[in-house]
């Protein structure tokens, strides 16, 4: 078994089928912890298990009391969860071994839709409500108390601090038009004002590459332009390479987030794991990633991992993938990147879409310890038949 891997649990699985007996079950599992969900974002999952139903639909807020001297003159404060999950989760850290704090940062729709002004803003001036910008002061103060409010559970799994995307956020997204996906990248860039000034500061004319933008969003929008891949050179050579100045300020502003982040977690006595999401980008829904290693397309999201490695205490990637062949290059790349930093955990799924049977999780499973990773995560207990959970403890 690898030290503290763990299974991924919502406070709704909690409260489902009772604290003890999803603690036991993931015991059975050979699984030594539980990361548990402390603050999350809306969704709608289906729960093949679930006593209350087979539909979940999950609201963004914390499941955790706010401490007054933490949140005291912070602007953003998180919605509160259902009191009974709030009650399960300190059910948790109370019987359980080892619990970690699986805490979403800054994809909040409802704090977006409140406070419009601290969300990314595209090149259009149009505000993505779904994501706080890391760049603005506001989402750093709260970025700063929400993580102080989860390490009270333990080791908190830090996800989305860093920048969103276009293409994550709000059901029912629509475009008639069809976008490429280096569009697509380009109409999640964040060109608020904090962003400017971080951009001016560091000598590059963000406005420039603002009005380079548009007219290429223009014309595609237009149907006048083709689909450009999303990668460095095609998009360079489409809006410019003041572009490339651009990502870099992107990639300093989530590590001096996540380094802040990380001190105040520190200072309270805690560990920051922090989450990439670079895995989900590329295989979310298939589990085929495509293009270069993981590590070596986190500017996407503004991720730096050799930066962000030497701040946080973990770095765990999203091993979305199939081909257990691409799997060991992708957690390689990490592990190369951290450079010894820090230990590397991967998160797999046991099931659809990427694994499909005990064997080949298993096969997975060593793919990433010979690839380096300390730990195996997996996701996610609550969304999975009891069988197809069944199958990680094959993998010891």
């Amino acid at each position: 078994m690898f030290p503290r891997s763990s299974l991924f649990v919502f406070p709704s699985d909690l409260v489902d089928e009772g604290v003890d007996e999803v603690a036991a079950r993931v015991r059975e599992r050979g699984v030594a912890a539980v990361t548990v969900a402390v603050a999350y974002h809306q969704a709608r999952d289906v729960v093949p298990r679930g006593k209350a139903g087979r539909v979940v639909h999950r609201r963004d807020g914390v499941f955790l009391p706010l401490p007054p001297e933490v949140w005291q003159g912070v602007r953003l404060r998180p919605p509160g969860q259902p009191a009974v999950e709030q009650e399960a989760v300190a059910r948790l850290r109370e019987r359980a071994g080892d619990v970690l704090a699986w805490t979403v940062f800054l994809h909040n729709t409802t704090l977006g839709s409140a406070f419009p002004d601290v969300c990314a803003e595209t090149c259009f001036g149009d505000r993505l409500l779904a994501d706080l910008c890391p760049a603005n002061p506001d989402v750093g103060e709260y970025a700063v108390a929400l993580a102080r409010t989860a390490a009270a559970v333990g080791p908190v799994v830090a996800e989305a601090l860093s920048y969103g995307t276009f293409d994550h956020g709000h059901h029912h997204e629509r475009s008639f038009v069809p976008l490429g996906p280096g569009e697509r990248l380009l109409m999640g860039l964040c060109f608020c004002a904090d962003c400017r000034k971080a951009a001016q500061a560091a000598g590059v004319d963000a406005g420039r590459l603002r009005a380079a933008v548009a007219g290429h969003l223009d014309r595609a929008l237009g149907g006048e332009a083709p689909a450009t891949p999303a990668d460095l050179p095609a998009l360079r050579a489409a809006v410019g390479e003041e572009l490339d100045g651009f990502l870099a300020v992107r990639q300093g502003v989530v590590t001096a987030l996540t380094r802040r982040v990380a001190a105040a977690v520190h200072a309270d006595g805690g560990e920051l794991v922090y989450l990439d999401l670079t895995g989900a980008l590329l295989g979310y829904g298939d589990g085929v990633p495509q293009g270069r290693p993981a590590a070596e397309q986190g500017w996407r999201l503004g991720v730096d991992v050799p930066a962000l490695a030497a701040v946080a205490d973990g770095y765990a990637c999203l091993g979305y993938v199939r081909d257990v062949a691409r799997l060991r290059a992708d957690v390689a790349s990490v592990v190369a990147a951290a450079g010894g930093r820090c230990p590397v955990r991967v998160v797999v799924r046991p099931g659809h879409p990427d694994t499909l049977d005990a064997a080949h999780l298993a096969a997975k499973v060593a793919a990433c310890a010979s690839a380096g990773a300390a730990a195996v995560d997996f996701y996610n207990y609550g969304m999975y038949p009891a069988p197809v959970l069944d199958r990680i403890a094959a993998c010891w």
